[in-house]
């Protein structure tokens, strides 16, 4: 006997997962997506996709001849309330630092938190050894002293529900010094096999002109004092260091500060905030970091380049800044190269040739002394303001597609023209001697200013 025609099945649930998942992996490719935000501004377009999807649905079946789907099914519901809670509790991590920020604070909440210390015995080696420190689960921190050996304490950290259990977790884990062919490894044992239940602080002390490497997968890393060079691998946490020579950092996920060093930096990957002061070398970043970014006091200037920006600034004798669409550079003497999109940019005090590409935001340029070398400045979509003292001597080619110029400096050196179009035009010289200024920009203002 025959029960009618089945009911079909709904297609909005596929709809929904397929837009998390993008949502998702967005997220995981580009680490400054703000999930929060999207949906705290765009999330009413869940419900008009569920009643377009609904919609469309009943039209099918009526031209078809067939059962509509259930205009709400529970199990819609339940999949929406579940992937709105996953997205809250992300929110959540985001906002609220300390919530759920490892897999040894889950473990926290399901069980209890015993420590043991681990008993090392120090080991001669040359001053300036290699020395090597690697670790899967835990905080590595690295000191230099006046001495002639290694010396290691550790904390193992386990999770267990009795004080027992914990001790049957942590009695294989411990650390080693070996020596390899070319130096000296530190590292735990017994804690890779543990699946996040057992966690160890490391501390190392060593010679102050020893070559220093640190490799982490979960945990923060901190050197201090090394003369020798040091080299960090981290992909899951935060890294500091301070008071050493030449610094390479190689990270994945978190903050990094970099000090007082009197040698190169160089930093790669992809991560949070960084901060890099008072460095005697250069500084060069690449990779996707999403800020803030800020160089104060770099000798030998600095390179950053990422997919949205590439930056050149030779000398930094002041700061630079880069964080949520802004890009701020003051006091630096040498030459600026910068291509970029999306960034407000502003400017002050650059010694050298400057050359500027940008799209969507706005540029702002001042000069508290006269110009020493040229200017060129390219923009679309946005304004350019150029401020210069009032004094100063300069040739001047400006150029606004759809926008206007206005400019304090006048006078028969200069002749302004604009076409029923409403493109602006500004050309000539200011004074004798002085620097080629070229100022373009398309749907935005051109205004030059007098330093007051």
């Amino acid at each position: 006997m025959s029960n009618g025609p089945r009911r079909p099945a709904s297609i909005f649930s596929g709809f929904v997962l397929l837009l998390f998942g993008v949502l998702f992996l967005l997220r995981n490719v580009r680490g400054d997506l703000g999930i929060g935000h999207i949906f705290a501004t765009w999330w009413p377009l869940l419900l008009i996709l569920w009643g377009l999807v609904k919609l469309y649905e009943r039209m099918a079946a009526q031209r078809q001849g067939t059962t509509a789907p259930r205009t709400i099914s529970a199990g819609e519901v339940f999949l929406v309330l579940g992937l709105l809670s996953l997205v809250g509790l992300i929110v959540l991590k985001e906002k609220v630092p300390g919530i759920v920020v490892n897999d040894e604070e889950l473990h926290g909440i399901l069980g209890n938190r015993y420590t043991f210390d681990v008993n090392v015995p120090p080991k001669a080696v040359p001053p300036n050894a290699r020395i090597a420190v690697r670790a899967t689960r835990g905080d590595i921190t690295i000191r230099a002293e006046d001495t002639a050996e290694v010396r290691v304490t550790a904390t193992k950290r386990v999770n267990a529900w009795s004080e027992s259990e914990a001790e049957h977790l942590a009695a294989p884990v411990t650390v080693v010094i070996e020596q390899t062919a070319d130096g000296f490894d530190v590292h735990p044992q017994g804690v890779e096999s543990e699946s996040g239940r057992v966690g160890m602080d490391i501390e190392v002390r060593v010679p102050m002109k020893a070559v220093v490497s640190a490799r982490n997968q979960r945990g923060d890393i901190q050197v201090t004092g090394v003369a020798g060079s040091v080299t960090v691998n981290n992909q899951r946490g935060d890294v500091e260091i301070r008071d050493s020579a030449d610094v390479s950092v190689d990270m994945n996920r978190g903050d990094l500060k970099v000090s007082d060093t009197k040698g190169n930096v160089r930093i790669s990957g992809r991560g949070g905030e960084v901060e890099v002061l008072n460095a005697t070398g250069s500084m060069t970043l690449n990779g996707e970091f999403f800020g803030p970014i800020r160089a104060e006091k770099i000798s030998k200037g600095v390179r950053f380049v990422s997919q949205r920006t590439d930056l050149t600034v030779s000398q930094l004798s002041g700061r630079l800044e880069t964080a949520s669409g802004n890009l701020e550079l003051v006091d630096a003497p040498g030459n600026v190269t910068l291509r970029t999109h999306s960034k407000d940019i502003s400017m002050e005090n650059v010694g050298g040739k400057v050359q500027i590409e940008n799209r969507g935001g706005n540029i702002e340029l001042r000069f508290s002394q006269q110009p020493k070398d040229d200017i060129s400045v390219t923009n679309e979509n946005a304004g350019l303001t150029l401020t210069l003292p009032s004094s100063a001597n300069f040739e001047l080619l400006a150029d606004s597609h759809s926008g206007e110029i206005d400019s304090e400096f006048s006078g028969g050196g200069l002749k302004h023209a604009e076409d029923d179009k409403g493109n602006s035009h500004l050309e000539g010289k200011v004074g004798v001697r002085g620097p080629r200024i070229t100022l373009k920009t398309t749907y935005g203002p051109i205004t030059i200013r007098k330093l007051s």
